[in-house]
C-alpha cells in the first residue's frame, strides 16, 4: 500500500517547463545531433549560466540529454579532442577569450564547439570570434538562447539582483551602479519573453509627483518599463516567429507599493520554513539517528521535485501538520507490517524508523514523510516558544485596522522575551499603518520601550526611502515623519475581502499585488496610476474578463475536519473547513491556459515575498489564467530587514 503524494505539474506549456525544455531540446541537443558524430558531449558554463541550468533542470535530465561531463569555463580542463563541446555562456569578453583559447590553434580541447549565449551578443564580440580563422571551422553552432533568468518556481523567476533594493532605493549617488542595474534587469526580464515568444503589453506603477518634484527612486518602475519595452519591441524584427502583436501582459511594480508583505508573518508551510528554519536557499540540513551509530547529517532540498512539498507548501502550517499525520496514519492502518512495528497509540518518530526497517520497499516514501513531519513539528515548537500566535494576531489586527497603540504597547510590555527581530517587524507594520505615531520623538520612545537599537530605528526611517523621500534632508532637521499615501477612513492597510473564501486564523492578510492582478485581469486597473508603454495593437485575450466570465474555481473537496491535533487558534474564523493548499494549481486545472486567457506577468523590483509567490498560484487557479511572478530576488523577512539596515547604514555615512 503506497502513499499518494501527488505528482509535480508536468504540463509542457507551464512557464518553468517551457524554459527547461528549451535547455534540454534546443541547447543540449544542437541540431538534434545531426552534426555530431558522438552521442556524448561536454557542457561548459560560466558561474552565471551554471545557476540558470541548476534552477531549470535536474542533473539526471542533463545526463539523459547526452552530457557526460559538466565543466567550469575558468577551471583547468583536460583535452578531449574526440568529443564535441556545448558552451552556454554570458556574452562577455572574458568568456569569449576563454572560448577562443579552448578552440584555437593546432590542438583544440574539443572536436567541435556548439556555442550558446544567454543573451544577445554584442557585434564587437562576434567580430572578435570571426577574426580567429582557426576557430571558425570548429564552430558547429553560434546562437543566442535569450535565457538569462532563474526559474525558482513553476510560476516564478528572479533576475539575480539581490542588492537591487539598496542599489536603486538607497542614498548612494553612484549613477553607474544605478543605471547598470536597470539595464541588466531589463535585459534579463526581456529574455523571458524571448524564450516564451511572447510579446507583452507593458504597464508600470506611475511616479507619484510631477517631473519637477519626483525623485529618481520614484521613477524606477517607469525607467525599467521603458528599457524592457525597447528591447522586446526589437525582438519583432530580430527573433524569427516572434509575435507582432501583444500576446500577454506585464505589470512592473516595486517594493514601495507594499512594505508590509516583506515583514508580516506568513503562516504557510513554505513561508514558515524559510522564516523560522536555518535554510540555505532551498536546502534544509537535518540529522537522522540510526541504532548503534552516531547521528548522520543529511541534506534535503525543498522544491518542486518533491511532490509532498508541492502539495503542502501553500497550506497553513496547522493544515500541513494535520495532513502529514493523516497520511502516515492512513498508511499504517492499511499495512499490517507497519502496524506490527508500532509501540501503540499515535505514530511516533521511533515508530517511523521501525516502519522503514520493516518495509524497505517504502523507505523513500516513509523517509520523505518523516522529514516533513519533523520540519512541521519543529516549526510548531518555534511558534509556541516565540509566542508567534499573539504576535501574528496583532499584526493582522493592525493591518485591518482592528488594533492600535494600546495593543502594541501592551504586547511590548508583556512579552519581554520577544526577539528583537519580531519587535522590529511589528513596529514596521505599526509605523506603516499609523505613521503619525512616529512623528517627532514618538518613534524614539516606542523604540526605547521595545529596547531596540539605533540601527533598528534606522530601518523604520528607511521606510520613507521606499516612498522616495529625502531621508538625508529630514535627518538634518532632527525630526522624523512618516508620510505614506494611504487615504483611509480609519487606520488600516487592507480592507477585509468579501469574496466568501474561508480562511485560517492569522491568514487574513493578502499582498497588494493580489488586488492589482485581479483588476488587471478584469481591465479595471487605472491607466493614470499604471500607464501603458506604447499603444497596444489590440487588447490581449483575456484582459477584459469579468468576474462573471472568469469566475472562481470550484472549491476542492476538503481534506478533513479538524482533529484534536489542530490548535484552536489555527481554526477558521468561519465555519467548516480550511482554505486548502493549491498543491499545484496547474495540476488541478486545464493544461492549456492559453485557451482561457493569456499569461499575466508581474515583476516586483526590490525583492518579492513568498506570500506574493503564493498569490500568483492562488489567482492562477481562481482566474484560470497562468500568472507568473518575476522579481530581482525572493526575500524572506530577515533578508529584507538586512537590506533596509544597509540603506540606513549608507545614509549615516
Amino acid at each position: 500500500m503506497s502513499m499518494d503524494f501527488g505528482a509535480p505539474a508536468d504540463d509542457p506549456k507551464v512557464f518553468r517547463n517551457i524554459c527547461r525544455d528549451r535547455i534540454l531540446k534546443d541547447l543540449l541537443k544542437p541540431d538534434k545531433d545531426k552534426e555530431t558524430k558522438s552521442s556524448w558531449k561536454v557542457l561548459i558554463m560560466d558561474k552565471f549560466t551554471v545557476k540558470i541550468m541548476g534552477y531549470a533542470c535536474k542533473m539526471s535530465e542533463i545526463t539523459d540529454a547526452g552530457i557526460s561531463l559538466v565543466e567550469d569555463l575558468f577551471k583547468r580542463r583536460e583535452p578531449m579532442p574526440s568529443m564535441d563541446a556545448i558552451y552556454f555562456l554570458q556574452p562577455l569578453k572574458e568568456n569569449v577569450i576563454m572560448l577562443l583559447s579552448d578552440m584555437s590553434g593546432r590542438c583544440p580541447l574539443y572536436r567541435k564547439a556548439y556555442i550558446f549565449f544567454s543573451s544577445p551578443i554584442p557585434k564587437e564580440l562576434v567580430t572578435y570570434i570571426k577574426n580567429d580563422s582557426s576557430v571558425i571551422p570548429r564552430i558547429g553552432a553560434l546562437r543566442e538562447m535569450n535565457l538569462e533568468f532563474f526559474t525558482i518556481d513553476m510560476q516564478g523567476f528572479v533576475t539575480d539582483h539581490d542588492t537591487a533594493l539598496v542599489d536603486l532605493y538607497g542614498p548612494s549617488d553612484n549613477s553607474k551602479v544605478f543605471n547598470d542595474t536597470i539595464t541588466t534587469m531589463a535585459t534579463r526580464i526581456a529574455t523571458t519573453f524571448a524564450s516564451l515568444k511572447e510579446f507583452p503589453s507593458v504597464r508600470y506603477r506611475a511616479p507619484k509627483g510631477d517631473a519637477s518634484t519626483t525623485t529618481k527612486f520614484d521613477m524606477v518602475p517607469k525607467w525599467l518599463a521603458t528599457a524592457v519595452w525597447d528591447i522586446v519591441s526589437k525582438y519583432k524584427s530580430t527573433i524569427p516567429e516572434f509575435p507582432q502583436k501583444e500576446t500577454c501582459e506585464l505589470l512592473i511594480v516595486d517594493r514601495p507599493i507594499d512594505q508590509i508583505a516583506p515583514v508580516i508573518h506568513e503562516w504557510t508551510y513554505d513561508a514558515m520554513c524559510h522564516d523560522l528554519l536555518e535554510m540555505d536557499g532551498t536546502k534544509y540540513i537535518y540529522e537522522v539517528s540510526k541504532a548503534g551509530s552516531d547521528p548522520e547529517q543529511k541534506e534535503a532540498v525543498l522544491e518542486d521535485h518533491d511532490p509532498l512539498w508541492l502539495e503542502l507548501r501553500h497550506a497553513h502550517i496547522a493544515d500541513a501538520s494535520e495532513r502529514l499525520y493523516e497520511k502516515m496514519n492512513t498508511f499504517v492502518s492499511k499495512n499490517k507490517a507497519a502496524q506490527l512495528s508500532r509501540d501503540g497509540g499515535e505514530v511516533s518518530t521511533r515508530d517511523l524508523q521501525k516502519i522503514v526497517q520493516a518495509l524497505p520497499q517504502y523507505s523513500d516514501q516513509v523517509e520523505k514523510l518523516t522529514l516533513h513531519i519533523e520540519i512541521a513539528g519543529k516549526i510548531n515548537r518555534f511558534i509556541r516558544e516565540y509566542g508567534l500566535r499573539d504576535i501574528g494576531q496583532l499584526e493582522q489586527d493592525l493591518v485591518f485596522g482592528d488594533a492600535g497603540a494600546k495593543e502594541v504597547i501592551s504586547i511590548l510590555r508583556s512579552k519581554q522575551d520577544m526577539s528583537p527581530e519580531n519587535k522590529l517587524r511589528l513596529l514596521i507594520i505599526y509605523a506603516i499603518v499609523y505613521p503619525e505615531k512616529f512623528e517627532g520623538d514618538k518613534g524614539d520612545k516606542l523604540m526605547q520601550l521595545a529596547k531596540l537599537s539605533h540601527d533598528d530605528m534606522d530601518v523604520i526611517k528607511c521606510l520613507r526611502y521606499l516612498e522616495g523621500s529625502d531621508l538625508k534632508k529630514s535627518s538634518r532637521t532632527g525630526t522624523f515623519s512618516l508620510k505614506f499615501d494611504a487615504q483611509k477612513k480609519k487606520n488600516a492597510a487592507r480592507t477585509e475581502k468579501q469574496d466568501g473564501e474561508e480562511t485560517w486564523a492569522l491568514s487574513r492578510f493578502f499582498p497588494l499585488i493580489e488586488e492589482l492582478i485581479e483588476k488587471l485581469s478584469k481591465g479595471e486597473l487605472p491607466l493614470k496610476e499604471y500607464p501603458s508603454m506604447g499603444e497596444p495593437s489590440s487588447a490581449p485575450q483575456g484582459t477584459t474578463q469579468t468576474a462573471s466570465t472568469a469566475g472562481p474555481a470550484q472549491n476542492p473537496a476538503p481534506m478533513s475536519m479538524r482533529s484534536r491535533r489542530t490548535p484552536t487558534w489555527a481554526k477558521s474564523k468561519n465555519s467548516g473547513d480550511s482554505q486548502s493548499s493549491d498543491s499545484s494549481v496547474l495540476r488541478h486545472s486545464s493544461g492549456d491556459f492559453k485557451r482561457l486567457g493569456n499569461r499575466i506577468f508581474v515583476f516586483m523590483i526590490g525583492g518579492a515575498t513568498r506570500s506574493e509567490l503564493r498569490t500568483v498560484h492562488k489567482l492562477t487557479m481562481k482566474m484560470k489564467r497562468e500568472i507568473v511572478l518575476g522579481s530581482s530576488s525572493i526575500d524572506d523577512p530577515p533578508q529584507f530587514i538586512s537590506k533596509m539596515k544597509s540603506i540606513g547604514s549608507a545614509n549615516n555615512k
